[in-house]
């Protein structure tokens, strides 16, 4: 058992204490059957959000790596989420479970042959998914997501008018401070990291460009950004245990999103030269406290 240095057995076996890097350690293996259950300290699952983003390798991969990215971090999202529930039984905390509709304005760079780098207008897109949290405390919580964007930009040069259209899953695990929780009312500040996992892409061309260069979009298939915001949430029933939530969400990118390692003819230019996402959201959603 020299692959569980770092645990303390019971004498009768029937439970394993671990740290957080033997438990990651175990589940990505595969290889923890002698455990039978596991007892595990609740500051152990700040770890588990800060852990998840040591497994972002280069942004930039192949078909094999992106499926070992995306298996891997659905892995660390699991373990998280069954930590999180199982801390907040053993500690009678509030475990929250909800889901959200987000309407959603970006901004990013293209560019254009004439002008160089240009920002697009402001355009509309959408977002939805589900939330996954504890509450430490009526104040402190941390919570991680699961949300599909899709996002866009829009811009026109000389009588060419170009629509680009971005996917993403997104992953943002983040710390929440809260004004009081169960309350009726609640006011609340978030901030941490998001994972972006591209989903697709695709451009539309309106006008007569036959003479003009031909427009390439090529995106990376990972991001990483920034994510806060706040809200305010309301207790719909007599313990407030079942509340609608409201409130804003930004998303700053962190990396260039765009991805130029192909090399193209001279009638041909990338749309996408040292782009970075930002995106402003609002969103409206339902949860429940367990």
């Amino acid at each position: 058992m020299n692959f569980y240095k770092d645990a303390a057995f019971a004498k009768d076996n029937s439970y394993i204490i671990l740290d957080i890097n033997c438990i990651i350690h175990s589940f990505l293996n595969k290889n923890y059957s002698c455990v039978n259950a596991v007892n595990i300290d609740q500051n152990c699952v700040t770890h588990v959000a800060l852990k998840c983003l040591t497994f972002v390798p280069s942004l930039t991969l192949n078909e094999n790596e992106m499926n070992n990215f995306r298996n891997k971090v659905l892995t660390c999202i699991t373990i998280a989420a069954l930590l999180l529930m199982g801390a907040g039984k053993t500690a009678a905390q509030s475990v929250e479970f909800g889901l959200r509709f987000m309407p959603t304005f970006s901004n990013f760079k293209v560019f254009t042959p004439g002008n160089g780098n240009k920002i697009g207008d402001f355009t509309n897109g959408y977002g939805f998914g589900a939330i996954l949290g504890i509450n430490f405390t009526d104040h402190v919580g941390v919570q991680g997501e699961v949300l599909y964007s899709a996002i866009a930009q829009k811009y026109t040069e000389l009588d060419v008018e170009r629509k680009i259209n971005l996917k993403y899953v997104n992953i943002p695990i983040l710390l929440s401070l809260n004004t009081g929780k169960s309350k009726v009312v609640n006011f609340n500040i978030v901030g941490g990291p998001q994972i972006g996992i591209s989903a697709g892409s695709n451009v539309f061309t309106k006008g007569n460009g036959n003479n003009n260069p031909s427009a390439v979009l090529a995106v990376k298939k990972g991001d990483l950004g920034f994510a806060y915001g706040a809200g305010l949430d309301f207790g719909l029933n007599s313990a407030h245990t079942s509340r609608l939530g409201i409130g804003f969400r930004g998303v700053e990118g962190l990396f260039d999103i765009s991805d130029r390692s192909n090399t193209l003819s001279t009638d041909s230019y990338y749309l996408l030269d040292k782009t970075h996402v930002k995106t402003y959201s609002l969103y409206v959603g339902l949860s429940i406290l367990l």
